[in-house]
């Protein structure tokens, strides 16, 4: 395998893995749809077990002619949330012009990140005093309380889109709709 037979492994690895990241991270968010408030945390790219997303890169790697090296799929070190993975190719790089090469494996090395592409400004809420109303304090008959209905979820926009959620009939973005997926250098 050459170096670039070997980028490409790294290249797939490393996509597979923040894949599969931003798709757990779409199923927790659907784990939590009913309570808004923990979305910021599932948006900035918190909730996901990296060991799961790294099995993946290992499967593309291998799918590709190459093995992890070492810690070959580690999340990033720094404010981007995504994988670094590092692989080596299986097979040798074989015959060249320079003698030396012949049983030497192509290593490389490539970083994806997971980037969010929706907000979430919740409303606000109504006070929970609504103050004096007229007649308080007069007597009248209890009604029975109608079971509250869910009211939709507004305030999602995903890139140019603004989602109202209906929590008794949902229609949701996928994960490509949350979440955009791509290689750093």
């Amino acid at each position: 395998m050459t170096r670039s037979g070997a980028q490409t492994a790294a290249d797939a690895a490393a996509l597979a893995a923040a894949q599969d990241a931003r798709d757990q991270l779409r199923d927790r968010w659907l784990d939590v749809l009913s309570d808004p408030g923990q979305w910021e945390a599932l948006f900035e790219g918190k909730g996901f077990v990296e060991a799961e997303a790294c099995e993946r890169a290992a499967a593309f790697a291998a799918r590709n002619g190459a093995d992890l090296l070492g810690d070959g799929c580690t999340r990033l070190n720094s404010e981007d949330v995504g994988f670094k993975v590092t692989v080596r190719s299986v097979d040798a790089v074989g015959r060249s012009v320079i003698p030396i090469t012949e049983s030497q494996h192509a290593v490389a090395t490539a970083e994806a990140v997971i980037v969010p592409r929706c907000t979430f400004d919740a409303p606000l809420e109504p006070s929970e005093d609504p103050g004096p109303t007229p007649g308080e304090g007069e007597e009248t008959p209890e009604e029975p309380e109608e079971p509250e209905e869910s009211e939709p979820i507004v305030g999602l926009v995903c890139g140019d889109v603004s989602w109202v959620i209906d929590p008794e009939d949902p229609v949701l973005p996928d994960a490509a709709d949350l979440f955009r997926v791509r290689l750093i250098d």
